[in-house]
């Protein structure tokens, strides 16, 4: 039971009936930009890693090999 052509054209068809499509380019648009965003965080968190790793620190909400053993 898959998903033909005609299947998905009639449904792009339904949605920007429904939608119109000034409001798809906006969701089009936001989710463009919540995944640039998700994207940079990622990047950003493991260089913040990398950068605790070397010089022997811990960052915020982790749990350094000392405290597993305290535990």
């Amino acid at each position: 039971m898959g998903f033909s052509i005609p299947h998905l054209l009639v449904v792009l068809i339904i949605v920007v009936l429904v939608f119109g499509t000034k409001r798809l380019k906006n969701v089009g648009a936001d989710l463009g930009e919540a995944i640039r965003g998700f994207r940079n965080a990622v990047k950003e968190g493991s260089e913040d890693k990398t950068l605790a790793n070397k010089e022997g620190d811990v960052l915020e909400g982790e749990v350094s090999s000392n405290e597993k053993d305290k535990v």
